[in-house]
């Protein structure tokens, strides 16, 4: 069980901390947007959180992996990648076209990426972390069949021990790991949108779509249960993130210009 507090322990430190670390480095070198990051936080909350989860009821069943009217892991990873695609870009587009369209620097677009995928970081990473330790020590304390009481069968309290007995810290730490490449990535789509909506080419922003989607599209089989490899998911988006950041350099000398 300690190995479970130590991935953990990882998880926030990559999920939490390292957001909070990346707003105090542009502070100090005079990067920071707060307008753009907050803005970012709103636009993460509203279009992610609130309007894409309506559409989801709407359109899920409720296992969560499949659709109500289809059970092809394919077409529910397209889904799932069109949606997030859709609801975040065009969320980033009205927020550079109407709450922030005196703030087209590159530290905005940078800012704003920062407050949009610092805070998924802090909500995805951070709560789920919170939550495995809250069941990690209800099972240490003997306490998870007492608190869980009728919500849960026998067996489901069972299987969920075995998961924490067999859990290692790279199962937690993959956790926060995945949220720092979703980070860089975000960083790198909300550049391309700030960059459409300056140089006002709306194609900018059905790329910016589209790579979402594709993106989104790995993971999504992963979670429907089609691609069970872990390791390949992690690379996968490990090499995305790198490509992000890449981008992220390659297009600060076109915003001085």
């Amino acid at each position: 069980m300690n190995s479970v507090y130590i991935g953990i322990s990882l998880q926030v430190l990559l999920a939490v901390l390292l957001p909070i670390l990346l707003m105090v480095y542009l502070q100090r070198k005079k990067m920071m947007s707060w307008k753009s990051l907050l803005i970012g936080i709103l636009i993460f909350i509203v279009f992610s959180q609130i309007l894409e989860k309506v559409v989801h009821f709407l359109v899920l069943a409720p296992t969560g992996t499949e659709l109500k009217w289809s059970t092809n892991p394919y077409i529910f990873a397209l889904y799932g990648g069109l949606a997030a695609g859709l609801f975040e870009e065009i969320g980033r587009y009205f927020a550079f076209t109407v709450l922030l369209k005196n703030h087209h620097q590159f530290n905005d677009g940078l800012s704003y990426g920062l407050g949009h995928g610092g805070i998924e970081a802090i909500f995805i990473g951070g709560m789920s972390a919170l939550n495995s330790l809250l069941i990690s020590s209800m099972i240490k304390t003997g306490n998870l069949e007492t608190i869980l009481g009728a919500a849960a069968t026998p067996e489901e309290i069972n299987s969920i021990k075995e998961q924490f007995e067999q859990a290692n810290i790279m199962l937690f730490a993959t956790g926060g790991l995945e949220r720092v490449f979703a980070l860089a990535l975000h960083l790198a789509l909300s550049i391309l949108l700030l960059y459409a909506v300056r140089q006002q080419k709306f194609k900018y922003v059905i790329y910016a779509i589209l790579i979402h989607a594709a993106i989104n599209f790995l993971p999504a089989l992963y979670q429907a249960g089609t691609v069970t490899n872990l390791v390949v998911i992690e690379i996968f988006l490990g090499v995305v993130a790198v490509l992000s950041i890449v981008f992220i350099v390659k297009m600060k000398p076109k915003f001085e210009n």
